[in-house]
């Protein structure tokens, strides 16, 4: 496989993995915690390397998860006291980051843990880090993490998918029911962890954070039906990657970056042209109204 398809089979990956958790945040008015916890990892992160003094990928991957979850607990625990949601978010969200912006620039500044990394990310060194596994040689290892948790996802969305759909829609109902809401919210926070550190390296916290939002949001304006909704989803943000991409070799700038601005593209025309949600399209049908009420 070519040097570019490599790049846009990591970021489509990374594009469809975020999507999955991301309608079901978007779908529970919980969409920025996906901002916190991109973020958060990255104590995550340094901590990991801070103990081990190494920057193995499982290493790496495990102190980013914990620092994942725990961000969702805290929010949670926030949450619980009669901390508005919002505040709690933003509350845990720059504490924990400020503190691992501390720990990198103190004991981590000559490796590769740096800030703006973090936030952009850099899919362009993507194939030259390969992992040979299975008896396949040459894979990059960014494709096989969010390979494998793109099955996690897609395998737990099967299993809990109405208990996902109705204690997303209606949580008081779904308790009654006797659907366990309080595993279903960490399970998908669970997710949402696992999926931003498995991303966070190869495309940074903007675009995990954009593919989870964005994508889902616009799904949401093209569609009221949940299925098609993860559909939609998945085919925005996979065509977000790949436009972004070829629009950053041709503007020559960040390829992360780029992409994460494809998405707001998408959604800023479902917004305005959406059949039933798009504001242009509305207009046009209200003066169709009124127009024909007028000649009536």
């Amino acid at each position: 496989m070519t040097y570019t398809m490599w790049i846009i089979l990591t970021a489509s990956l990374v594009s469809v993995a975020c999507s999955i958790v991301g309608v079901l945040l978007v779908l529970r008015k919980m969409a920025m915690i996906s901002d916190a916890i991109s973020h958060t990892v990255l104590l995550g992160l340094v901590s990991a390397f801070l103990i081990t003094q190494s920057l193995d990928g499982l290493a790496m991957f495990i102190g980013a998860a914990i620092a994942g979850i725990l961000t969702a607990v805290f929010i949670q625990l926030l949450n619980s006291a009669g901390v508005q949601a919002d505040a709690a978010i933003g509350i845990v969200f720059t504490f924990l980051f400020a503190i691992g912006v501390i720990l990198v620039s103190m004991f981590a500044r000559d490796v590769h843990l740096d800030v703006e990394h973090s936030i952009m990310g850099e899919l362009a060194f993507i194939p030259w880090t390969t992992v040979d596994w299975l008896g396949i040689e040459g894979v990059p290892q960014a494709v096989w993490m969010i390979s494998i948790v793109l099955v996690i996802n897609i395998i737990l969305l099967f299993v809990f998918y109405k208990e996902f759909k109705l204690s997303s829609f209606d949580p008081h109902l779904a308790a009654a029911l006797g659907i366990p809401v309080v595993f279903l919210h960490y399970l998908l926070m669970g997710m949402t962890s696992i999926t931003a550190v498995a991303s966070f390296d190869a495309v940074g916290a903007i675009l995990v954070v954009a593919m989870i939002i964005a994508p889902p949001a616009t799904a949401y304006l093209l569609t009221e039906q949940l299925g098609k909704m993860f559909i939609y989803s998945a085919i925005i943000a996979v065509l977000s990657a790949i436009s972004g991409y070829y629009f950053a070799a041709m503007l020559d700038t960040n390829i992360a970056g780029m992409m994460a601005t494809m998405t707001g593209l998408f959604f800023l025309a479902a917004f305005l042209f959406s059949p039933t949600h798009g504001v242009v399209i509305k207009k046009i049908r209200n003066r169709f109204t009124t127009y024909s009420n007028d000649e009536a």
